[in-house]
């Protein structure tokens, strides 16, 4: 099978890179230099040249505070060429897979979101994602669409990084206690995607690990796995007065994906315990 994958760069570009080359597939991956996702004529060329059977997009906008100012850009790439890859998709029969978040959520249910909950997103970031996958499900193509929330990976865009930074600047750590979602492993979201692929499946689908967290949870979690010693407080969201609105629970339930695959997607610490292990040295050497 040849995949087309956009975004290597990227904590989950790089998480597939690895896994695809490992497994036997005829994969070509390009950044943002290859190829510019906001350019048809780029996109096309390469569809033209590699002519993929299922493109991988892990290309996004995900600068959720500079999305307010810079609103332009996020939707330019987290919504119009999404749409535009769709279209290219659709006219040359190939299969996309394409990935949004859990801030289209606000936060206000109290419990798990589901597939068909309505988004109302808060933030800008949030509204442009959606717009994306609004955009593509008009295409009616063959589209894999997974929400995915507070991924960790192999990288520097993600909370675990942000984290071990705060350890070395900050002597009493402050993180909000109030924000509730799912932590979820580059390696859950490859695994699944990868079942998913085989198995034919399209639509829209929440992929996370099980369970849920607040961010104190979380971060108390990973220090207490790095045997850290660290005065933790628990505060509220407010306390940080950033530009961009998050919803205070946004965790999603994984029970439809998987119910279709038949596996049990591991919880958050299960695979906090199994992964962590893996990124200590980037982490570490951050």
């Amino acid at each position: 099978m040849r995949v087309l994958l956009l975004g290597k760069r990227g904590q989950l570009g790089r998480a597939f890179v690895k896994k695809l080359s490992s497994e036997g597939y005829q994969l070509v991956a390009l950044g943002r230099e290859e190829c510019d996702v906001t350019s048809m004529s780029s996109v096309k060329r390469w569809l033209d040249e590699v002519k993929p059977h299922v493109v991988i997009n892990c290309t996004a906008y995900n600068y959720v505070d500079k999305a307010e100012e810079d609103y332009a850009t996020a939707f330019a790439v987290n919504a119009f060429a999404v749409k535009v890859l769709g279209e290219l998709c659709v006219a040359k029969g190939v299969k996309l897979i394409h990935y949004s978040t859990d801030y289209v959520f606000d936060g206000t249910k109290g419990a798990p979101y589901v597939e068909d909950d309505k988004p109302s997103p808060l933030s800008l970031y949030g509204k442009s994602k959606y717009t994306g996958e609004l955009l593509l499900q008009e295409l009616e193509g063959d589209f894999l669409i997974f929400r995915v929330s507070w991924v960790y990976g192999e990288g520097k865009q993600n909370f675990l990084y942000k984290l071990l930074n705060w350890v070395k600047t900050q002597d009493i750590l402050k993180i909000s206690a109030d924000e509730v979602s799912v932590p979820t492993s580059t390696k859950t979201i490859v695994d699944v995607t990868l079942k998913a692929l085989k198995k034919d499946l399209r639509g829209l689908y929440h992929l996370t690990n099980s369970g849920y967290a607040s961010r104190y949870e979380y971060a108390k979690k990973v220090l207490r796995l790095l045997k850290i010693e660290k005065t933790v407080l628990p505060v509220p969201m407010s306390v940080f007065s950033l530009p961009a609105k998050r919803p205070s629970f946004s965790a999603m339930s994984n029970a439809r994906i998987s119910k279709e695959l038949q596996i049990d997607i591991p919880h958050w610490e299960e695979e906090l315990e199994m992964f962590l292990p893996l990124l200590l040295p980037e982490l570490l050497g951050s």
